[in-house]
């Protein structure tokens, strides 16, 4: 898959935080996806073990969720864990991985966030500034922002503000579990990143291609 490079890793958090103030500005979470047009969805996660990191894109039909194609990339990880700068540790052996993909996913989910970031730039809104395609992102636990009380039914949501600002959902994807946290990564608004997420969420909490894609990422071979 062709991608759109936009700076070198290998940066200090300083410089990694400066970078994200200026890309923020290009991100796009204000145009709808078009869910009737949607037939593939990438699942995207990365795994960190014994200082290795290893990412794993998993493509799945939609809305029948039947894996197209898995890749795996490993290497060393190049960052220290930063709440805040998560894309500087996973961003490098992610790009090694989406340069393997054949399949041409028409929307990316990320286990991260996306403009649900104390400067509107997570994982999600990051990379999809290098794939130019609609990404999503999928947060498991909150990095910024409130919300008020949401019901125990699965498809509850609750707007997740901060400063003033609606920048994703919190959403209950399976009854009585915690909710995730959803947000337009790039190329998506907040409506319909949350609607495709609710319909990727026929069983568990976790969106079948993230969860397919943590499984993935997981599984370290010798």
């Amino acid at each position: 898959m062709r991608l759109h490079r936009r700076h070198p890793w290998d940066l200090s958090p300083s410089q990694a935080i400066a970078l994200q103030k200026e890309m923020a500005a290009e991100v796009d979470s204000t145009q709808p996806i078009d869910l009737d047009s949607v037939r593939l969805v990438a699942g995207v996660d990365v795994s960190v073990k014994d200082e290795q990191s290893q990412a794993a894109v998993v493509v799945v039909t939609y809305p029948g969720f039947l894996p197209v194609e898995t890749v795996l990339a490993r290497r060393p990880t190049p960052f220290p864990y930063i709440p805040g700068l998560l894309s500087f540790r996973e961003g490098p052996v992610l790009e090694e991985a989406f340069e393997k993909l054949e399949a041409e996913p028409d929307v990316f989910l990320f286990d991260g966030m996306g403009i649900a970031h104390p400067r509107r730039i997570g994982i999600a809104s990051h990379m999809g500034l290098w794939l130019q395609r609609p990404t999503i992102g999928c947060g498991k636990t909150l990095l910024c922002g409130r919300y008020k009380d949401l019901a125990e039914d699965k498809g509850s949501a609750a707007p997740l503000i901060d400063k003033g600002q609606t920048i994703g959902v919190a959403l209950r994807t399976r009854s009585a579990k915690n909710p995730m946290f959803i947000s337009p990564g790039h190329m998506a608004d907040i409506p319909t990143a949350a609607e495709l997420v609710l319909r990727c969420s026929p069983k568990y909490r976790l969106p079948e291609p993230i969860r397919l894609a943590h499984n993935a990422a997981g599984q370290f071979e010798p």
